[in-house]
């Protein structure tokens, strides 16, 4: 599954849900908040830029936002809230393409890390996002925790959620590391629709040595966006990476 047919224009079409889901404000106002406290009046870059759901309320913020977003689908259905004036986006990867201009914080939200599907993409994304940053600036993932300890021996898939008309589940191959996210909707009729996407997923531990390799240093790990106590138990992870200022 390549990434450009994943988010193509159907997927674009149907990805914003105005108030409910990712965009429920409960989930998104605390996304904003913290990262314009951590661009502290700087420019920020945001890879995966994607339709503008934290891109257009953190702009809104008085925080300059530029984008590097893959799929075009995307890009235009963000140019229904946002000309290029307001926020500017280069058509790319997030592993590889340059942002004109320096930067106090570069942000990758909703497990977006996880696309990239090999380490040494997931690396040269690490030491993409140092590249773009003044010296002190920020480097901020939000990324989930592999649930490996609920897969019994011998069984490969996990359903993280269940719901009135949503089941989403996981298969994982662990030999290569890797994850297929499946997600079913459904109503009272016998259809279905289902969206998948395939991930490489990414331990804390292996995350922070990626940061290291790329130059960063680990500032705050927190469960949360509003600043929870990372635990063993818990299921996903904000952490915030610097670039050490000059000596």
């Amino acid at each position: 599954m390549e990434q450009k047919r994943i988010w193509d224009a159907e997927t674009a079409q149907r990805y914003d849900t105005p108030g409910s889901g990712m965009f429920a404000p409960e989930v998104l106002e605390p996304v904003v908040n913290r990262l314009a406290e951590l661009a502290e009046g700087g420019a920020a870059l945001e890879f995966a830029v994607g339709t503008g759901r934290v891109a257009v309320p953190l702009a809104a913020r008085g925080v300059p936002v530029t984008g590097i977003e893959l799929s075009v689908p995307m890009v235009e259905q963000l140019r229904t809230k946002a000309d290029e004036t307001a926020i500017p986006v280069i058509v790319g990867d997030m592993a590889t393409t340059a942002a004109p201009g320096e930067y106090a914080l570069v942000y990758l939200v909703y497990n977006t890390i996880s696309n990239l599907l090999t380490q040494e993409e997931q690396v040269r994304c690490f030491r993409n996002a140092a590249r773009h940053l003044r010296p002190g600036g920020r480097f901020v993932i939000e990324l989930w925790v592999p649930e490996l300890r609920r897969l019994p021996p011998g069984q490969a898939a996990t359903v993280w959620q269940s719901e009135p008309g949503y089941i989403g589940l996981d298969t994982y191959d662990v030999l290569h590391q890797h994850v297929v996210s499946h997600h079913f909707h459904f109503d009272e009729t016998q259809q279905a629709r289902l969206f998948r996407s395939p991930h490489r997923y990414i331990w804390p531990a292996e995350l922070d040595l990626m940061a290291q390799l790329a130059g960063f240093e680990p500032e705050t790990r927190h469960a949360d966006w509003t600043g929870g106590e990372f635990t063993a138990e818990s299921r996903s992870h904000v952490s915030v990476y610097r670039i050490p200022h000059a000596r």
